[in-house]
């Protein structure tokens, strides 16, 4: 089973930038794609950004379009999301997922989930 784990979150003022990073413990060979989610307090999760693993393919939600990038590197196993011009309303915690559906918008199409790195934007 493969593990994630987020690192990279934090604290900015409203234009800043952050780039939590994912780690993939095993080979993700069964993996289509890597996404990354956000859940706000009192909130749904929401799709944010996915990539897929062959291909590098993206894939944004329209609120970080011109914002927001994911990238990645496929010999660390490693997805980034950069993330500029961060908007007091991107406050979340924000979960890494990967998954061998042709899906990429629903969280039902990730098998794996990490734990969740807090990003907190202040205006």
């Amino acid at each position: 089973q493969a593990q994630l784990v987020e690192f990279g979150g934090g604290s900015v003022q409203a234009g800043g930038s952050l780039r939590p990073s994912c780690a993939a413990s095993r080979r993700t060979f069964i993996i289509d794609k890597m996404g990354w989610f956000r859940q706000a307090p009192g909130k749904e999760r929401e799709f944010v950004a996915a990539i897929t693993w062959s291909g590098g393919s993206t894939f944004y939600a329209d609120s970080v379009k011109g914002r927001f990038t994911i990238s990645r590197d496929n010999a660390k196993n490693t997805v980034y999301l950069q993330m500029n011009s961060l908007k007091p309303e991107d406050t979340a915690s924000y979960y890494c997922a990967a998954g061998s559906s042709k899906l990429v918008y629903s969280s039902y199409a990730y098998d794996y989930w990490g734990q969740g790195t807090q990003v907190t934007v202040s205006s």
